[in-house]
């Protein structure tokens, strides 16, 4: 057969090389590229929450600050926060004595604060993102409206919303802090001091007596500062929307108060105000106190980049990575194709060449090699076995067929009467041609696995004694002395018809070989969990180099031998294949001159209990 040249682009070393430098390069640059990637964004995105998540721990506790009069029950709001954020919080006062700590007792606080909680004092956002202007807009203190009052504003607020309908103006009603409600514009850019003239009836903004009151306090408390800053404080203040001192419009701007006159006496009167209104709320709110976060600053997000150095020791890398993949994979691909291709030009050649491949590993391509190599060696021995068997059938057939075809002419033509003595030499090479192809039968079914045993307990001393009377006939006209042996009473697991044929047959070969006056014994005995079962005789025995090839088919130790004096040949290899399928073995002994012993191992079986 001529060798199949392989194209370059399809042979295994070139594809394993190039798939291999594909996988490095697409690895080396998938990891780098996901390792700046996800650790820059991860960054980022740990930052920007860490900032988002202290401005919310901030707020909260703000708006807990200005809704209570102490810190009495702050531990749910702080556990709370840290199992959410998963963050260290601790409030002490500002002398550091411990409020809330979401850390186990004995924890050391870290080195400074965060932020500082004062409702009253911050520059702050709010929780949704209203600007403050010093004081959180949820400290309401004395300005929270009755539940009375807050239903008449809250009345006062819906007519106010169907009048803007009907002039167009399309507004949403909000709840502030103190209860009051107001209206917002659906997009937020609705101006607080904006009313259509038909709406414009005053009384939604009128202050309750609850404001009324709250607002006579803050003036009573800002009147010492006034008056020490040059200022009349019985002059009226007001915000843009003409109250004093309440941001009905809940923008955070309170107080904010607009008084008429230069900036600076504008910007004192202002600060009056703002210091009179902390006095006013400070008993409504908890005492300032200092924030910790575990872990400290928040800085900014980190920029990630790659210096010339860090670039060139990646690039270095990647090189080097790449480099030893394609070097690694090109010896591994060289020892892995150099056996196949010594497989392929073997596989190729005439099968009556037998190659032989040299097994240079003992990896799997070294395993396979030494496969190949028993398998051409099989099939140089059943190619050998295989012309032999048809050999010895067509010789083992011509020659009965040759004398039934040739007393059959010669009768034909008149030359020989077909008397009973020539009818009974016609009869007796047909029972020739029969046991043939009887034999044959046998062993093609041993061959296929398709013999079938039907087992039973066999008694073998009684198996023997079947044996011997069925071949005692003959071994009494040869002469020959036909006995048996056993050793107590050994019993087989085995198929009686099929152990009786293969005794039969060694007897049958043992009388042969077997001189007048010679002696034939058949014994069994136990040993262990099996039954020996052996067949002696006192013949002329086998030579040691024929020895290992008794079993074989058609074998015959003297090739002149004929079939009426030496057998068929298929004897002893019928005799192999019955006890190789009950689970035994068969095996053959001889001393030239003295005989042969054929034994037999077979399985033990319990002996049948009496009913």
């Amino acid at each position: 057969m001529k060798p199949v040249r392989i194209p370059l682009r399809k042979r295994l070393l070139v594809r394993l090389l190039i798939a291999s430098v594909l996988i490095a390069v697409c690895s080396v640059a998938a990891t780098a590229w996901l390792a700046v990637t996800t650790t820059t964004r991860a960054l980022r995105e740990e930052q920007g929450q860490a900032l988002a998540d202290d401005m919310d721990i901030l707020a909260r506790l703000s708006g807990y600050a200005a809704t209570h009069p102490d810190w009495r029950g702050v531990r749910t709001t702080v556990r709370e926060l840290s199992a959410r954020t998963g963050r260290r919080i601790a409030l002490t006062t500002a002398d550091r004595t411990l409020l809330a700590d979401s850390a186990p007792r004995g924890t050391s606080l870290p080195p400074r604060a965060a932020a500082t909680v004062d409702p009253l004092r911050t520059d702050t956002f709010s929780e949704r993102g209203a600007q403050l202007s010093g004081t959180d807009p949820r400290v309401v203190g004395p300005y929270r409206l009755t539940a009375e009052e807050r239903a008449r504003v809250a009345a006062l607020a819906r007519k106010r919303q169907s009048c803007f309908s009907r002039h167009g103006v399309d507004t949403t009603l909000d709840l502030t802090p103190s209860g009051r409600t107001v209206l917002r514009s659906t997009d937020g850019g609705l101006d607080a001091d904006y009313v259509p003239e038909p709406c414009a009836d005053g009384l939604l903004n009128t202050l309750t007596a609850t404001e009324e009151k709250a607002l006579g306090g803050l003036k009573q408390l800002a009147r010492g500062c006034l008056t020490r800053a040059g200022l009349d404080p019985d002059v009226p203040a007001s915000l843009g929307n003409g109250h004093t001192g309440v941001d009905l419009q809940g923008t955070g701007r309170m107080p904010g108060f607009f008084m008429k006159g230069e900036g600076k006496t504008i910007r004192a009167a202002q600060n009056c105000y703002d210091d009179a209104r902390r006095a006013q709320l400070d008993p409504y709110v908890a005492p300032v106190a200092e924030l910790f976060l575990g872990g400290g600053d928040n800085g900014a997000a980190p920029r990630w980049n790659l210096s010339p150095a860090n670039k060139t020791k990646v690039v270095g890398a990647a090189g080097l990575v790449l480099a030893v993949t394609v070097a690694v994979t090109a010896v591994v691909a060289t020892r892995l194709v150099r056996p196949l291709r010594a497989l392929t030009e073997a596989a190729q050649q005439p099968p009556d060449r037998h190659a032989r491949v040299p097994v240079t590993t003992r990896d799997e391509t070294g395993i396979l090699a030494e496969a190949f190599n028993d398998l051409a060696e099989r099939r140089e021995r059943l190619e050998v076995q295989r012309k032999a068997l048809v050999s010895d059938v067509a010789h083992e057939l011509r020659s009965p067929l040759t004398n039934i075809r040739g007393w059959l002419e010669v009768t034909r033509d008149g030359l020989v009467e077909p008397d009973p003595e020539l009818l009974a030499a016609l009869h007796e090479e047909a029972l020739v041609l029969q046991r043939v192809i009887d034999d044959l039968r046998d062993l093609a079914a041993a061959d296929a696995g398709t013999l079938r045993l039907h087992r039973e307990p066999v008694a073998a001393d009684e198996l023997l004694a079947q044996v011997a009377a069925a071949h005692r006939v003959a071994a009494d006209t040869a002469g020959v002395t036909l006995r048996t042996e056993s050793d107590g009473t050994p019993w087989l697991d085995a198929d009686p018809v099929r152990l009786r044929q293969a005794l039969g047959n060694l007897v049958t070969n043992a009388v042969r070989h077997t001189p007048p006056e010679g002696t034939v014994t058949l014994t069994a005995r136990s040993d262990g969990e099996q039954v020996v079962l052996e067949v002696a005789d006192t013949g002329t025995g086998i030579a040691a180099e024929d020895l290992p090839h008794v079993f074989e088919r058609f074998w015959r130790a003297e090739k002149s031998r004929s079939r009426r004096t030496g057998g068929s040949g298929l004897g002893l290899p019928i005799v192999r294949h019955l006890t190789t399928a009950h689970g035994g073995t068969a095996e053959a002994t001889s001393t030239p001159g003295a005989g042969s012993v054929f034994t037999l191992r077979l399985p033990a079986a319990t002996p049948p209990q009496d009913g």
